[in-house]
């Protein structure tokens, strides 16, 4: 969102496109570094492939589904295909060579011998950029894959054009890039505002006709809710909801998982939905929703107001919405420098791989939704330590009993960068109860359900398509193995080193080498901040 415009709208975010300068710095990047013509015909190796056969050897597999880890396995891909899933051997035991298939003559192997293998990963949440950011797709679908990300569901952004545009390119193996799903945001791109039930409908249709994947709410009138949820789900398409608080009093989480919804963003609507002595949040009589740090501070507060953690109603919410299959995709990470700025505004990462622009839309202000801190302190700390603890607490056990925990990062605002937010999501399930493997459930198998793409990604099986992590650590173990920074290890010998980041990863056969694309990244840093003669200060200074 740019500066100069004001605080995010609940009703959608509308991108413009991006400025002739950007064009020519991300054209100069792209013709230096990356490629030329189809990924086939890249120089740098960046990515290589689909092939008509990759075997990967000798990993250990974690399969996403919530199975233990098996290995070594060698896994056999056809044209994008799973078409074998071979156990080799034993740990420990020299592998049995007869037992690995054959190489034919135009096929590519990868020696993972002591690596891990998983299913790619999936961001249920993935803005792709955005002008006021500075960040061309370029830059976050590198940043994306190099963490293993490769499914993205894009919630609104910059108009469906813009998208389908994106996802069929990645379809045709033109650019390197995730997967993409393309969901607009309701009302995007209608002349008027949606004041009737037929002008909903026949949005709804249009979103449909147009090639939408799905829709992204903020909320809206109550009957305005009902008839495009409803229209929607007659055309089989998929939803996703950000329940606003201009909008929330009259519309919560459980009235949109009522009316067909099938996924809700970050929060927002949830306490609504668990109120039991009143109907609207406890706003301070000189509160006003376009002041940022109003409204997140109070934000911070809400969780206190609902029912107590396995109350009756606290129960009643929960087991209606699973009954009602309805998927959650809580968004930790976006609220983390909530209750400790300092964590988020200093992480390592920042330095190498956040772009000028980026940064400067990281710094308060009042006219932007790039940070709501305006003087952020331990009182609003505090409040948001005892928020997360509740929220926690439901999304665990909202697990626990069976309901749909998916991942997903909303990058790009507040101190998150993508790619590296994806993971800090992936710790915050672990510290809200997840088993390492529940987490990466959530990550992979899970997220495919909701998109309703279970029968093609999401887990390591016979017949689904070709997307893999490979990492050389265990990331069970530790899951800070995932960041491209790696994790610090300790050695035997008392010599501090770095360990993990992800090696390969691979999007329907496209195997990509994830740390070139980092290291790409580094150099569109590096640009940009030569060109400036940037460096990274904090806020004040």
């Amino acid at each position: 969102m740019s500066k100069n415009l004001p605080i995010k709208q609940e009703v959608f975010f509308v991108y413009l496109h991006i400025k002739n300068s950007m064009k020519q710095f991300y054209l100069f990047v792209i013709s230096s570094i990356l490629f030329v013509g189809t990924i086939k015909s890249q120089s740098n190796k960046a990515a290589e492939g689909p092939f008509s056969q990759l075997i990967i050897r000798g990993a250990t597999l974690i399969n996403g589904n919530g199975a233990p880890p098996i290995g070594p396995v060698d896994i056999t891909v056809e044209n994008d295909k799973i078409t074998a899933i071979t156990v080799v051997g034993y740990p420990g035991v020299a592998i049995q060579e007869s037992r690995r298939p054959i190489l034919n003559n135009k096929g590519k192997e990868i020696d993972a011998t002591g690596m891990y293998i998983l299913p790619g990963f999936i961001d249920m949440h993935g803005h792709i950029g955005g002008d006021a950011q500075g960040a061309d797709w370029d830059y976050v679908f590198k940043l994306w894959l190099a963490h293993g990300v490769t499914t993205v569901r894009e919630p609104s952004g910059r108009g469906l054009a813009y998208t389908l545009d994106l996802k069929q390119r990645s379809v045709n193996n033109e650019i390197i890039a995730p997967r993409i799903l393309a969901y607009t945001g309701f009302g995007q791109g209608s002349k008027k505002s949606i004041s009737t039930e037929a002008q909903a409908r026949e949005w709804v249709r249009k979103n449909a006709k147009n090639g939408a994947d799905g829709i992204k709410f903020f909320g809206a009138e109550p009957e305005i809710m009902k008839a495009a949820l409803d229209e929607n789900k007659k055309l089989g398409l998929r939803s996703a909801c950000h329940h606003a608080q201009l909008s929330v009093a009259r519309w919560n989480a459980l009235h949109s998982a009522r009316a067909g919804l099938t996924s809700m963003e970050h929060w927002y609507g949830l306490p609504e939905a668990l109120f039991e002595d009143r109907t609207v949040q406890n706003y301070p009589l000189d509160y006003n929703y376009q002041n940022e740090q109003d409204r997140f501070g109070e934000a911070g507060k809400l969780w206190k107001q609902a029912a107590v953690p396995y109350s009756d109603h606290w129960n009643n919410v929960m087991s209606e919405l699973i009954d009602l299959d309805f998927t959650m995709v809580p968004t930790f990470n976006i609220y983390e420098a909530s209750r400790d700025l300092h964590r988020a505004r200093r992480a390592e990462w920042h330095e190498d791989y956040t772009l000028p622009s980026l940064w400067r839309f990281f710094q308060p202000s009042k006219i932007s939704h790039g940070s709501y801190w305006h003087f952020w302190g331990t009182e609003e700390e505090v409040a948001w330590k005892e928020n997360f603890n509740l929220w926690m607490t439901f999304i665990n056990e909202y697990k626990n009993r069976g309901g749909r925990i998916a991942a997903g990062s909303d990058s790009g605002f507040i101190f998150q960068l993508y790619g590296f937010a994806y993971i800090r999501e992936l710790e915050m399930l672990r510290e809200a109860g997840f088993h390492p493997l529940e987490v990466i459930r959530s990550a992979t198998l899970n997220g495919a359900e909701a998109l309703g793409l279970a029968d093609h990604i999401g887990s390591i099986e016979i017949g689904k398509s070709a997307d893999f992590v490979i990492i050389e650590e265990n990331p069970l173990k530790n899951l800070k193995v995932l960041y491209g920074t790696g994790a610090i290890k300790l050695t035997e010998g008392n010599k501090v080193v770095r360990v993990g980041g992800v090696k390969h990863t691979i999007r329907q056969g496209v195997v990509y080498d994830a740390k070139q694309l980092l290291r790409e990244v580094k150099v569109m840093v590096e640009i940009a901040k030569k060109k400036e003669g940037f460096k990274i200060t904090q806020p004040g200074n």
